[in-house]
């Protein structure tokens, strides 16, 4: 894996981005690894997680409950 360093970079985008971060309960550097990927794939970030992914889609909905078929 490959590291970069950002210099000169404004406290209020580093605010910002930790707030960010806070909020998507993750690091500023995942944050930004996520920012990254996004960018470089045209705005399409792809899911790391799929449960979380469809957990973070339904929630808004109240979720789903799902009947589970006899064995």
């Amino acid at each position: 894996m490959a590291s970069i360093t950002i210099r000169n970079l404004e406290d209020r985008v580093k605010t910002r981005l930790r707030v960010r971060a806070a909020e998507h309960h993750r690091s500023m550097e995942e944050e930004v690894r996520v920012i990254l990927r996004a960018a470089v794939n045209g705005g399409r970030a792809a899911p790391r997680d799929l449960a979380k992914f469809t957990r973070e889609c339904f929630a808004p909905l109240g979720g789903v409950e799902l009947e589970l078929p006899p064995r």
